[in-house]
């Protein structure tokens, strides 16, 4: 079985496994994982939505437990909506009072959002070792109004290696602006395997 950790995360290869591992994972994420690791990333992508003067309304796209939504709503930004595989980490996000709507939804599928209904999209987190590669960026597009304010957060050590920096280069039609800044996901205070791993974090506006 896998556990409910980093390491298991890294391994999901399909929705049902996303959903079993979050399932377990959700009451004890932010206690166990995010606090335990030092995890920083939602805050940069946060920082980085609103250098780039992103604003609401804006979906977090792998929503998880909030914690994109704390740092948004914290930097002052509004109409923050979330949506995430899995209703149990769905249900944690709700506690925190940063959203206006949260739902379900599958990036490697359709999402029951009509078409240009965002101003901005972000995500942190979402797109690395699991089953949403960069073929869900087409769906975000859709997601997305003409002008809207993309930053999502890639693993950099598969940026290439699972087709995003590809993707990146089939969408030159569609996105304009794309700079990619590096970060490191964690702070100081991890001293594992993972204490060195590192984002990209893409920011883009759609056409």
């Amino acid at each position: 079985m896998t556990k409910p950790d980093l390491d298991g995360a890294y391994a999901l290869k399909t929705p049902e496994d996303s959903l079993k591992l979050y399932g377990d994972w959700a009451e004890t994420y932010d206690e166990s994982f995010a606090q335990a690791s030092g995890y920083q990333l939602p805050v940069a992508v946060a920082e980085a939505f609103v250098r780039a003067e992103g604003r609401g309304p804006v979906l977090d796209v792998g929503a998880g437990t909030g914690l994109v939504g704390i740092a948004l709503k914290a930097l002052g930004v509004e109409a923050i909506d979330g949506t995430d595989i899995s209703s149990a980490m769905l249900a944690e996000a709700a506690m925190k009072d940063c959203y206006e709507n949260l739902f379900e939804g599958d990036l490697t599928g359709v999402l029951d959002v009509e078409d240009g209904a965002y101003r901005g999209i972000v995500s942190a987190g979402t797109f690395t070792h699991g089953h949403v590669g960069p073929d869900a960026f087409d769906e975000l597009l859709r997601v997305a109004a003409s002008g809207a304010l993309c930053v999502l957060s890639i693993n950099a050590q598969h940026f290439e290696a699972r087709g995003f920096a590809d993707k990146f280069e089939a969408l030159k039609g569609q996105i304009k602006g794309l700079i990619l800044h590096e970060t490191i996901i964690y702070d100081e205070t991890r001293t594992d395997a993972h204490a060195g791993d590192s984002a990209l974090i893409a920011v883009f506006q759609k056409r």
